[in-house]
Order: structure tokens, then sequence, then C-alpha cells
């Protein structure tokens, strides 16, 4: 990997203008692993300077140009995806076994997604068969801006990144500085597959300065961020002068709504995984679950028993465990929320404050299941992102309905039944752009996204690629 401190703009690693740093910290071992720069007004200027020039020509390249590229990039990350994910463990704390499967597994899956939709993508056709002389046009948008967290860093850069290429978009690339070198990796892959200078870029920095730099310039015409809702609010506000596309994938609260005629043992059992799942740092985890009423006591105690159960273990290590948080301020958030349900009243089965037993370095929290969460309570409606459970009885669908939508956020929910016409009623009623059936894989080219505070727009497949794309329609063709 180049220098960390510097930046990737217009096919060359450059040194930023200004003097600040910041360290990038080993979440497991709380030891500085690398200090990077955060960038200035003047580095975003460089960078919007270089992808607007490389623009013109990008944008008229034909899709099988593009496709040749996005193959090398693929080919690129495949022969070094131990390399990746090496960097993922250590920079944002993801259990080696963990950062080689789904965390880089699941990015070079999208790289390769854009290249079987943009195979078959028409980006002109007439408006319907008998009207020819009507003939609608996708154009790529313009420079765009891709910020990106720290939680599946390369997941979220790679439906970013992957996506505006692939539309004919030059971008500059802001990831977390929490997690930052796995994207200086992605750079120097992009170096490598000879992507023409300019459309790519990579400047780090923080929110309040790259990150509102991005926002308020007027040579870009898109802002995809994925984060938090603080920072979805801040962007739109300092964009909004400039009447740029504010595309957002925020935060989660997922409600997994558990009925007596589903497998409801093994269920929860699976459930309760996969909410711990990467330390509990994933957005669509199903962080709530509903269970009926007649199981719920059973279920209870099937949940304490897998909490008690988990494995937690240091990243580098190979296996099944969980490790750290990525980062100290989310540990001390986490540990405030825990605190939060105690004080407010609901009954810890498992876990609770502080580090697990015999831990004393690192962000470590305790795989934690509470048990008769009310709506009321902090821990049912705010997102915890760290390995904590909540778990409410329902009575009836139209009581687990309403729970479920008892709820700011709405980006997935899940269902588990044994009858498919209910599962059918409840995924119409609930509020979230996505519903998961019995734990049924999602397509690679399925659509990813929220409503109400979860976000706006779409990722992955047809959907991510027409985001990055404007509808221009011309009569008399």
């Amino acid at each position: 990997m180049p220098d960390s401190e510097q930046f990737y703009i217009n096919g060359s690693w450059v040194a930023p203008h200004g003097t600040a740093k910041f360290d990038v910290v080993n979440p497991a071992t709380e030891d500085v692993c690398a200090v990077i720069s955060l960038g200035e007004q003047e580095d975003v200027d460089h960078a919007v300077r270089s992808a607007r020039d490389a623009f013109e020509s990008w944008a008229q390249t034909d899709a099988k140009q593009r496709i040749e590229l996005l193959e090398n990039l693929a080919a690129i990350f495949e022969r070094r995806q131990d390399e990746m994910a090496r960097t993922i463990s250590m920079e944002m704390g993801a259990p080696i076994d963990l950062a080689k499967g789904p965390q880089v597994a699941i990015a070079l899956r999208h790289i390769k997604t854009f290249v079987d939709v943009l195979r078959n993508y028409a980006f002109e056709h007439p408006l319907t068969p008998d009207r020819e002389r009507d003939h609608i046009i996708r154009e790529p948008i313009g420079v765009s801006a891709l910020i990106t967290p720290w939680n599946w860093p390369m997941n979220q850069i790679a439906q970013k990144v992957g996506a505006a290429l692939a539309a004919g978009c030059t971008c500059i690339l802001k990831p977390s500085e929490v997690a930052p070198l796995s994207a200086m990796l992605l750079a120097e892959f992009i170096d490598e597959a000879a992507f023409p200078d300019g459309v790519f870029n990579l400047v780090n920095g923080n929110g309040p300065g790259v990150g509102a730099a991005l926002s308020k310039h007027p040579d870009i015409r898109m802002i995809s961020l994925t984060g938090s809702g603080r920072a979805g609010q801040a962007i739109t506000e300092t964009a909004a002068p400039t009447f740029k596309r504010v595309v957002l994938e925020l935060g989660g609260k997922g409600a997994n709504i558990v009925f007596a005629d589903s497998d409801y043992r093994q269920a929860v059992a699976k459930g309760t995984k996969q909410c711990f799942n990467n330390s509990g740092q994933t957005c669509n985890a199903p962080t709530r679950m509903l269970v009926e009423r007649s199981c719920f006591d059973e279920a209870v105690k099937i949940a304490a028993q897998t909490a008690r159960e988990t494995d937690i273990d240091a990243p580098d290590k190979s296996g099944a465990h969980i490790g750290p948080l990525a980062l100290r301020p989310q540990y001390d958030k986490v540990q405030a929320m825990i605190q939060s349900g105690l004080d407010e009243g609901a009954r810890l089965v498992a876990g609770g404050a502080g580090r697990p037993e015999g831990i004393t370095r690192g962000y470590y929290v305790r795989p934690t299941v509470f048990a008769n969460v009310t709506p009321d309570m902090r821990i049912f409606r705010e997102e915890i992102f760290g390995p904590v459970l909540a778990m409410t009885p329902f009575d009836t669908e139209e009581h687990a309905i309403a729970l479920a939508n008892n709820c700011d956020f709405g980006l997935t929910n899940y269902i588990q039944t044994g009858d498919p016409d209910k599962a059918r009623r409840l995924a119409r009623k609930l509020q979230s752009g996505m519903v998961i059936v019995n734990d049924a894989a999602r397509a690679p080219t399925s659509p990813f996204g929220g409503v109400k505070h979860s976000g706006n727009g779409r990722e992955g497949g047809i959907w991510g690629l027409e985001e990055f794309l404007e509808i221009k329609s011309i009569s008399g063709w």
C-alpha cells in the first residue's frame, strides 16, 4: 500500500495540502496501526477538478469498455482478497474469517454484479414500442461524491464505486476515517486496473471537513452517503443550495417477527446470532425480536443461551467468534444503551455492561439480551449498533405489525412463520424497504435501502446503477 498519508487524485498518489493527521486505531489492541491525513477544501477542489475534467470522455465510453475495466478490477480484487481481508480485520476489528468471508466476498460480488447488469442494460430505448419518435436516454449524472462507513467498509464502497463507474460517472470517495485503509487498498486496485486518470479519486477526511466540502461543492452533482441519521441530515442540508441529488442509506432497527407456527426454536437461535454478527454493527440486523406470547418464555431462554455460547476473541484468530466494536465512541454508546435498558426496567437475561470476563483491552462488548422490552424504552426505539438484542412479546398479527412499525427506522424487517399467506400479508404491511421471510437469501441484484429515517434511494443491481443516471426524454427522435 502507498503512504497512508497520501490521497489518490487524478491517477496519482499525492501529498495533502494541510498537516492535520488522524490515528487509525486497531480496536482489538487500542494501538495505532496507521496515520492518515485529514483533507481540506483545497484537496477536495483538486479531486473535483480531476473528476470534472475526466467526466466528459468517461461519460462517452461505451458499456463494453467500462465492462472490461470493471472485470480487470474484479480480477485484481479476487487475486488480492486475502490482503483486503487482513486490512479490514485490522482497521475495524472484524474476525478474520468474517473479513475473508462476507466482508470481502460480498464486496467482490457487487463489482461482478454491476458487470452483469451493464451487459444487459439499455441506456437508450423508445418510450414504448409504438412511440419510436419519443426516445428515452439515460445519461450519467456527473461528478459524484461517495461517503462510506466503517462497519462494512468494502461492501459499501463496492456498492457505490461499482455503480458510479458502471454508469459512466466520475467520483470522489471519502471513506470513514475510522477504517480508511481498505479504501486506499481499493484505490491501488483501481490504479492497477488502468482506469483513466481522474475517473476515481480518494480523499480522506472527517465529516465536518471533507464531507461538508463535498456536500456543498457546486461541481458535484450527486452525493451517496451510507452513515448515521445525523450525518444524513447534515449532508442534505449542506447540499440543498446546489440542488444536487442526495441518496442516503442510514440506520435500521429491524424487527424479527417470530410466530409459534414457525420452527421458532431454530429461528430464535439463528436470529440471535444474526443480531450479534459483525459484533452487532450491521444496519439491517434483526435487533428487535418480537415473539408470539405462547412461545415467548422459551424463546427468551434460547436467546439467552445463544448469547452465553457466543465466543469472543481477537480478530486475527480464525473461528466463528465475534470481535470488538470498531471504535471507542461506539463502545461508549453501546455501554450507555445497555445501562438505559437496565434503568428503564427491561429484564436482562444475558450479558450486560462492561467488557467480557478476562478481557481488559480492546472495545469488546458482552453479547446481551433483554426481555420484556416495551416500545417506550430506548433499546426498543434507537439503533444500538452493538451485540444487544431486545425481545418483546406479541399477541396477534395486528399487534406484531404495530410493534414492528412503531419505530422511526424502516430498513429491513424479518418474518418467521410456517404460513405463506400470513407472511405475504405481513410483508405488505411492514414499513421497510426490505422484508426477509424465513431467512430466505437475497439475490445479488436485489435493491438495498430503506424508508423513513433509514434513508432514500436504493443500492444494488439495476436500482443501484440508476441512482447515478439522469433520464432525458426526446420527442421527434
